[in-house]
């Protein structure tokens, strides 16, 4: 099984993410991000390989960012220690620092007992596929170890929050003065940086889920977990609801009555900013399969082109890259910005969307309205072959299902990655048509595929 997954390497701390595996995977990062003409002409010009390290404050964070720092000063790489930041913050702080690669141990929306570890290369990029499996293949090769003067350094990044809080305020198109905001830290890796930065660009700000103790993150608080938030928005008046995750790259929000507004709307609010500021490139937002049908529509109506991608923030990512796209995300709130930030910001989006809700003078309910969302259902149909998902009899119900909605409507069968179930998704402009139309094609795949 790949060591790699979706997003870095994560699981069990202890379990089989060990400090062992930890500073191995550090120094194999160190063999393969440590070559290439960038890494060369470094070494040619005297200057040793530079790494960012960052975590969240989960309790295993710190002996797992302590092996990750072991094995790069093991092999030569000068550590700038971040300590607690967020994920884009440790993305952003490589590119800003030209350090060689960075790292951030995290396990963003998984509870307190799991961690992972995710690398970034040189201007805080993800990694490609082929170059995670050159990282794992390297992992059982021979470590070349520098001694004596050429073993590297841990030093403390202490200025890595400010640099953070200064990028973001200055990418904010207009201050959130006059704005009452609840912000839902998760006891994560925004505890400290997000209500100062939304402090800074003159927000009111009241914080909850922002008291870290290394084993309550995203334990019943955070973007997972948004009832918290919505009850406190409610109950103090105030005019918003900003909610991270563990690593804050997620943002979800709430508005002044405790409505959730998810990622979808939110792209739809800051795409249609965008595009009015000209900062739309090619008036197009990339999004993700599982995307509201309600966007697609929104974005139509306002002249913006939505192209699909795969589920994951990493192939939204991707094709942002390949077309050189300003704007893409999910609806779980990944909102990637990338005249900002290289992957998803939390924080960023937060600011941003509060920015339009201050320039347009506007609650962020009337600002949601411009998108309607559809009801969706999603059917789990366990027990089935994944790979015959392209059955004649699933694909005639699912072509009569997709007949039956017409534009009101839409059919997506998707097969786990992972596990032998296919995922049924249905949108119509009524739940109840919606739930119908599920269920019976959730029926035929069970029929027709099953294992």
């Amino acid at each position: 099984m790949p060591l790699f997954g979706t997003d870095g390497v994560r699981g069990l701390a202890n379990g089989p993410l060990t400090a062992d595996l930890a500073l191995t995977l550090a120094q194999a990062t160190a063999v393969v991000l440590g070559q290439g003409r960038s890494a060369e002409a470094r070494k040619a010009a005297g200057k040793r390989l530079t790494a960012v390290v960052a975590r969240d404050p989960r309790i295993s964070g710190e002996f797992l960012s302590a092996a990750v720092s072991a094995g790069l000063a093991a092999s030569g790489v000068d550590v700038l220690d971040a300590g607690v930041l967020p994920t884009p913050a440790a993305a952003f702080l490589v590119g800003d620092r030209d350090a060689d690669f960075g790292v951030m141990v995290s396990a963003s929306h998984n509870p307190a007992p799991d961690n992972g570890i995710k690398i970034f290369a040189r201007g805080g990029v993800k990694l490609p596929d082929i170059v995670e499996q050159r990282i794992e293949h390297a992992m059982a090769g021979p470590k070349l170890l520098p001694t004596g003067p050429d073993v590297g350094r841990i030093r403390r990044f202490a200025d890595a929050e400010d640099r953070y809080v200064v990028h973001l305020l200055g990418s904010l198109p207009h201050r959130l003065d006059g704005i009452h905001v609840v912000l839902d830290c998760a006891n994560g890796a925004a505890s400290g940086v997000s209500p100062e930065t939304f402090r800074d660009a003159g927000a009111r700000v009241t914080v909850i889920g922002a008291d870290p103790d290394g084993v309550n993150i995203n334990d019943g608080v955070g973007s997972t977990h948004l009832a918290s938030l919505a009850e406190h928005v409610v109950r103090i008046g105030a005019d918003v609801g900003i909610a991270h995750d563990g690593d804050a790259d997620r943002c979800l929000a709430v508005d002044a009555d405790g409505n959730i507004v998810d990622g979808d709307q939110i792209m739809a609010i800051i795409a249609v900013a965008m595009k009015e500021r000209g900062h739309l490139t090619d008036d197009t937002l990339v999004a993700t399969v599982m995307s509201n049908l309600g966007l697609h529509k929104a974005m139509e109506a306002h002249g913006i082109r939505v192209e699909q991608t795969a589920v994951g923030d990493r192939y939204v990512l991707e094709r942002m890259n390949e077309g050189g796209f300003a704007l893409g995300g999910e609806q779980s709130g990944h909102v990637i910005m990338s005249e900002y930030a290289t992957t998803g910001d939390g924080l960023l989006t937060g600011l941003h969307l509060l920015s339009e809700m201050a320039r347009q003078k506007k609650s962020l309910a009337e600002l949601a309205s411009i998108m309607t969302v559809y009801p969706q259902i999603l059917v789990n149909v366990k027990g089935v072959d994944r790979a015959r998902v392209g059955d004649e009899g699933v694909q005639e119900a699912v072509a009569q299902a997709t007949a039956e909605l017409g534009v009101s409507g839409r059919v997506l069968l998707r097969p786990s990655g992972t596990e032998p179930l296919v995922r049924v998704m249905v949108e119509a402009a009524d739940q109840e048509i919606a739930d119908g139309i599920a269920h019976r094609l959730a029926d035929v795949v069970r029929q027709r595929i099953a294992l």
